[in-house]
């Protein structure tokens, strides 16, 4: 603990005491006086000469003794009499008084460096001071010492005592009180104003108790070098917005803002924006001293506008990639225009207060694709890493099979950028009737039900297995709740939209492609990069616990789909990945399958 400064003490400076000579003032002419009746029988007079030798010599001894007096009083640069923490530092020189109070300050170290006692509303807890940075500033404090006021006659014969400079780390002290206090501050109410549809509504503002740090640091410098049990008040705090300004926000904007649609006018046109658009983009947010302050989001306001944009906007299109003749081909994209939203939410809060005059005027700018030929073309995608294929039945007439093909569509050329994450449902959305998905069987609640999107999971796992013999980071798959022959134990994986996804992440330097292709019996997804690793292969654990399926009659009807059933059992995969002649990673992948039970279509036979 450091309990005071290190500072160099001062130099010796003490100035030099002057005394001024006095001259007495003339007693006038000598004169003969006769003894007054009371008055015994004086002597010979004195000639005048005599007697002012004589008050010289008087007066001069006197003045001797005060002028001696004086020069003791003033001595040195701290006034006599002056004490800190019981050193007596009068009537020496600055120097002299710091090393003084700097050895008064070690002999109590071990006393000053006793952990306080703090209670904070009720809680106590214990504090060391130099966790807190507490410690006395010598040189300050032998400054105020020099600083006391001391009139002359205090100077000779009075004493005075001079508190001590103390300084503390006011973050630092205030981190250590939270924790005293805990969860039991009283927060500030902040004010607030949100929407429900498009009527506001409103949170009133209200005062909180809480620490003020520096309110805190002044009682724990007060009371640290008395060493007694220190109580830290918590001060009451108002929000900056008060309940006037709320309500005034409130009527001359939050209600005004969403009476009336505002026209966005451009070069290629105009957009209404509607109050619901308005609402959800118009934002109060207040910062942590309850400021509340109006803006308007405009990535918000783009989202809600959605499709109304295309009559104005024309998106930027990334560069693509292929595989022509067995080798990456790149195709250049094309720039756009787009709303330029530098200013555009400062100018629609301007006129949102307003009943007539609702317009903006919005500018398109140019804007570039984000992937463009040149940096895809230098991503080091050159050669395949690694291919997958699954197969199913039914040809391609089947929903089941057109399923599994307009997902493969949707998800080839994907460039996926190193260091960033494929999320299946995120890139390809909702999977319904509108994005032509159809019926087909999936699982749901443990058996085969008629479903949109079915044939998807094998779409998945057929992805799934491509990135991990690309030796690719596995974010988060699942697999079946049972096991189909079609697919490698464990090394599968589903998905439903919108609970279960797939997601990988390319750890690689380079950027990756992701190539499909089908037949009528089989799907095929190929990774496309530069080849890191010697060899990628999966080695199986026996399989355990098994289990046998059990035999479940349904009513018969067009959502009844009978199954044969299949073994449950639990089985280890270990994911083995060589480079240079040596395995670099052994990656253990576990999953427990249960018996699918032998669904028939029909009551049990009497």
């Amino acid at each position: 603990m450091t309990l005071y400064g290190d500072k160099t003490p001062p130099a010796d400076d003490r100035p030099t005491v002057q005394v001024t000579a006095v001259t007495w003032p003339d007693d006038g002419p000598a004169t003969s006086t006769a003894p007054g009746p009371s008055e015994p029988e004086a002597g010979p007079r004195r000639p005048r000469r005599m007697r002012m030798l004589l008050a010289a010599g008087v007066t001069g001894g006197v003045f001797a003794a005060v002028a001696g007096a004086g020069a003791w009083a003033y001595a040195g640069d701290v006034p006599r009499g002056t004490s800190v923490l019981g050193a007596e530092l009068g009537g020496r020189s600055r120097a002299d008084a710091d090393r003084e109070l700097r050895a008064e300050l070690a002999r109590r170290a071990a006393d000053h460096a006793k952990p306080l006692t703090v209670s904070v509303d009720g809680r106590t807890a214990e504090i060391n001071p130099a966790d807190v940075g507490l410690e006395v500033d010598v040189p300050a404090t032998v400054a105020a010492a020099a600083a006391a006021d001391a009139h002359p006659v205090s100077r000779l014969v009075g004493s005075r005592t001079v508190d001590p400079v103390v300084t503390v780390d006011v973050a630092r002290l205030d981190e250590a009180l939270r924790k005293v206090l805990g969860d039991q501050a009283q927060g500030m109410t902040m004010p607030a104003i949100t929407y429900q549809g498009t009527k506001p509504k409103v949170v009133q503002p209200k005062p909180g108790l809480a620490l003020a740090p520096e309110r805190s640091a002044e009682v724990v410098r007060a009371g640290w070098l008395a060493g007694t049990p220190i109580t830290v008040p918590l001060v009451e705090t108002h929000p900056t917005t008060t309940p006037e300004e709320l309500d005034r926000l409130v009527n001359e904007l939050a209600k005004p803002a969403v009476a009336a649609p505002v026209t966005l006018r451009t070069t290629k046109g105009s957009v209404k924006v509607p109050p619901t658009v308005i609402a959800k983009s118009l934002r109060f947010t207040a910062d942590k001293t309850g400021k509340l302050t109006p803006s308007v989001d405009v990535k918000r306001l783009r989202a809600a506008l959605g499709d109304d944009l295309n009559t104005i906007e024309v998106p930027a299109k990334d560069a693509t990639m292929s595989i022509s003749g067995g080798r990456p081909t790149v195709t250049d994209g094309r720039p756009g225009q787009q709303l330029d939203t530098a200013t555009l939410g400062q100018d629609l809060l301007a006129v949102l207060p307003k009943a007539d005059g609702r317009e903006v005027t919005g500018e398109l700018k140019p804007t570039q694709p984000e992937l463009t030929a040149e940096k895809l073309s230098g991503l080091g995608i050159k050669e395949q890493v690694s291919t997958f294929t699954t197969r199913f039945t039914g040809g391609l007439a089947s929903s089941r099979s057109q399923n599994i093909a307009t997902i493969a569509k949707d998800v080839d050329g994907t460039v996926v950028l190193p260091g960033k994450t494929f999320s299946l449902n995120g890139h390809t959305g909702e999977r319904g009737y509108a994005q032509g998905y159809r019926d087909a069987p999936v699982i749901l609640n443990g058996k085969l039900v008629p479903g949109v999107g079915g044939g998807t999971s094998q779409f998945t796992t057929t992805l799934f297995n491509a990135t991990y013999y690309a030796g690719l980071e596995d974010v988060e798959h699942k697999p079946h709740s049972y096991w189909f022959d079609r697919y490698p134990a464990v090394i599968e994986s589903t998905i439903f939209w919108p609970d279960l996804d797939f997601k990988f992440r390319n750890n690689t330097e380079y950027g990756l492609l992701i190539d499909t292709s089908y037949t009528s019996s089989t799907i095929t997804v190929s990774i496309w990069s530069t080849k890191i690793y010697d060899s990628v292969k999966t080695e199986y654990g026996p399989r355990r616990n098994i289990t046998t399926p059990k035999l479940i009659h349904l009513e018969p009807g067009p959502s009844c789909i009978a199954t044969n059933g299949i073994n449950g059992f639990t089985q280890d995969a270990f994911r083995v990945i060589k480079k240079g002649g040596a395995v670099v990673k052994r990656e253990k992948f576990t999953w427990r399958y249960d018996a699918e039970p032998r669904y028939v279509c029909g009551p049990k036979p009497s």
